[in-house]
């Protein structure tokens, strides 16, 4: 602080004095702690440590160093942080299950999948990978710009060339303040791949360059389950929920017995967690199918899963585990990075390739101004060299006999002064004759090199020429063997399979029987219609319903409500059955309407006794509570009288006052719920039947064991709300289409 500022009270309001400090904070921790560079994929303590294990020169060929002389050097030269928060950023850049592609071989006790930590760093050792080298390849060659170190004693690059596609390879992600980021790891020669495309095609959409990167690729393998819609809109905008699971087989045993075993588990999903997550479910019988857990692995994961019985189906019981554990989980994908201009920003899949491509471009400028540089300086000297091999005796004479050597030879061979203090500097040794043919021979080598290059700056196109061959050199390098086989499935997105206890069940097919006064029960196989049934004393069957087991069953009551009955629920056996209202909440005046299985795909008319009623979609016939779900709203004095299929293209309906009308079907609004519209118009009584019917084919009635068809109906034709004619001759007594 000056020395006039000492003893001056500055009044500030607390509100600005607190957002202009909080903004400082949170830029610092945006640009410094949380968010990666577009450029080398890395946040600032990772670019720290591996420079500072540059400057160790622990690369992949040299021996292990201690992981404490590592984080003390990050931590005095250039990250001024507690070196817990540094050794676990080393640990993490060592870890196979958390780095795809790992920056540093670690030797020691590094940590498991389970969440067991690492050793402490006075125990374990590191060094570089020859991806870390890679993403260091020219820092030494002026490819990137360089910036004092906290305490300005010593500098550090503000970017690393990254010659490999470390955002993409490896991910990201971190928390700053206001914003995060979540990128997840890819197959590094897909990367590379979808780079070369970009070079060639700058104007190529994301489902082009998707059809190189296919999606993620996690370090522990799993399954992606989603469409290629989803992908697209994800990696076209930066921002995306994307669904993992579980990779899973399903193993015999003995006897018809069988295992699940799970071999690759979702990113970032703790083993020992996971493991406990299940039991506790299976503890609390949340997980009905499964019977119990093993964990059997050791270095590779196998989880082994044991159904309830051997009755249960696979995919059911891992479609229930999906929905309840973590071995389905999303991943949360937010490509938020620092752009080349240091601002926080959230890039689509081209916009990141695009800008490190732009920086490779950069590099490859720097590193080849920097080599034109070095080879000029060096030309310069051979040229010099070359003058003076010429003229050997008096260059020594010069420098025997001469006050002034320097000054002398630069007069009489015209020499400049580099030329000069070189030639001073050489070495005895070196005049002879075959060091001139060597000098020679570098002279012509470096201007070769230097016309290239020269070349090479001076067009665009053979740098990107050169570029896609770098590119394409680290993805043939890094994309074969285990490190560069793709590791996680892509699949297209999974069915969501109905988690139902009836997986339980052993299916088999059932006859369900439903008598007059309400008593329900189920025998096993499908019984003829007219098999000898007993009943209570004084009733009679009311419906027979042949069906398997495991389906579900739409009772519909003249109330006006659907209940569903399970089939595995219904009681067994040649007794008497069980009350239907002990089942569904029906009130003792309630009738049954139909007991049938409902076709989700199918529609339906529905109609009250009143004559009002619509068209209604078969997947609305379920309900999942025992009070039932209403589907026709009932004036007082009314009831659920008729639900057909609406087969055909005209109705037919017949009134209690013997009147017939047939009109259009399109007439009728289709509805999940409602009151309806009125179908037929009555002074006296109600409606006494409806039929859907194709017109083509006619309109059919039984009497007796006879049908009856008539195809002349234009006599009944009208519109809906009609009051319609006296039926055909022959129409049943009952009013009835199909007869009594």
């Amino acid at each position: 602080m000056p020395d006039d500022m000492g003893g001056q009270i500055e009044d500030l309001a607390l509100g600005n004095a607190l957002s202009e400090r909080y903004l400082a904070y949170a830029l610092s921790t945006i640009m410094s702690r949380s968010l990666p560079d577009v450029r080398d994929g890395l946040k600032p303590v990772h670019r720290r440590l591996i420079y500072a294990m540059h400057q160790l020169k622990l690369d992949p060929r040299s021996g292990f160093k201690k992981c404490a002389r590592v984080v003390g050097d990050v931590m005095g030269k250039f990250h001024p942080h507690g070196d817990s928060s540094i050794y676990e950023a080393l640990v993490r850049l060592a870890q196979e299950f958390s780095s795809r592609y790992p920056l540093i071989e670690g030797q020691g006790n590094f940590g498991n999948i389970d969440g067991d930590n690492a050793a402490a760093m006075r125990y374990t050792e590191s060094r570089l990978t020859e991806i870390a080298e890679l993403l260091l390849r020219g820092i030494d060659e002026d490819a990137v710009d360089f910036r004092p170190t906290y305490d300005g004693e010593e500098s550090e690059p503000v970017v690393l060339p990254g010659a490999f596609p470390n955002l993409l390879a490896n991910g990201a992600a971190g928390i700053a303040v206001g914003m995060a980021t979540s990128i997840p790891p890819h197959n590094a020669a897909e990367v590379c791949a979808a780079a070369i495309h970009l070079i060639a095609n700058p104007n190529a959409t994301t489902a082009e360059l998707l059809v190189h990167v296919r999606g993620p690729d996690f370090p522990t393998g799993g399954e992606l389950v989603e469409d290629e819609t989803t992908l697209c809109a994800a990696y076209e905008t930066g921002r995306g929920s994307l669904r993992t699971r579980a990779r899973w087989t399903r193993e015999e045993g003995k006897h018809g017995t069988w295992v699940i075993v799970v071999t690759e588990i979702p990113y970032q999903v703790q083993k020992s967690r996971l493991v406990e997550q299940i039991a506790i479910l299976l503890t609390e019988k949340k997980l009905p199918l499964l019977g119990d857990i093993r964990d059997e692995s050791d270095e590779k994961i196998r989880l082994v899963l044991e159904p309830k019985a051997r009755t249960v189906d696979p995919e059911m019981l891992m479609a229930s585990l999906f929905r309840a554990t973590q071995l389905e989980s999303r991943f949360a994908m937010n490509m938020n990075v620092l752009d080349g201009g240091r601002l926080p920003r959230v890039m689509g899949l081209k916009a990141l390739l695009r800008a490190w491509l732009d920086h490779r471009q950069e590099v490859l400028v720097r590193r080849s101004s920097h080599r034109l540089e070095a080879i000029a300086k060096r030309l310069e000297i051979l040229e010099g060299y070359i003058k003076v091999f010429l003229n050997l005796d008096e260059v020594i004479r010069i420098i025997r006999y001469e006050d002034e050597p320097k000054a002398a030879l630069i007069r009489t061979f015209e020499l400049s002064e580099v030329q000069a203090e070189a030639i001073l500097n050489m070495r005895l040794r070196s005049l002879r004759k075959l060091e001139e043919m060597e000098i020679r021979n570098e002279h012509k080598k470096l201007s070769a090199e230097q016309k290239t290059l020269q070349g090479l700056l001076q067009n665009e196109g053979l740098r990107w020429k050169k570029i896609s061959a770098e590119i394409a050199e680290v993805g043939q390098k890094f994309g074969a063997g285990a490190l560069g086989a793709r590791r996680t499935k892509i699949s297209a997105a999974a069915p969501v399979l109905e988690i139902v206890a009836e997986a339980l069940v052993e299916r088999e097919p059932i006859t369900v029987i439903l008598s007059e006064k309400g008593w329900i029960r189920a025998q096993k196989g499908h019984l003829a219609a007219d098999a000898e049934l007993k009943f209570k004393e004084g009733d009679k069957l009311g419906f027979l319903l042949r069906c398997e087991s495991t389906d579900k069953i739409a009772l519909l009551s003249t109330n006006g409500r659907v209940y569903t009955l399970k089939a595995s629920d219904i009681p067994r056996g040649r007794g008497d059955g069980q009350a239907i209202r002990l089942l569904v909440e029906m009130a003792n005046e309630d009738g049954v309407l139909a007991l049938f299985i409902p076709d989700a795909g199918q529609k339906y008319l529905v109609a009250s006794t009143s004559g009002r009623g619509f068209v209604l979609p078969g997947a609305e016939l379920a309900s999942e509570r025992r009070a039932g779900k209403i589907i026709l709203a009932l004036k007082p004095g009314e009831e659920w009288a008729a639900c057909v299929p609406a087969k055909g293209d005209h109705v037919a309906v017949m009134g209690q006052n013997r009147k017939l009308l047939v009109f259009p079907l399109d007439q009728l609004p289709e509805m999940p719920k409602g009151a309806g519209v009125q179908l037929q118009k009555y002074k006296d009584g109600g409606m006494a039947d409806v039929k859907v019917f194709a017109m083509a084919e006619g309109l059919t009635w039984r009497i007796g064991d006879k049908i009856r068809t008539e195809v002349k109906l234009t006599e009944w034709l009208g519109v809906r709300a009609g009051a319609g004619r006296m039926p055909p001759s022959g129409f049943p007594k009952s009013n009835k289409f199909g007869g009594g």
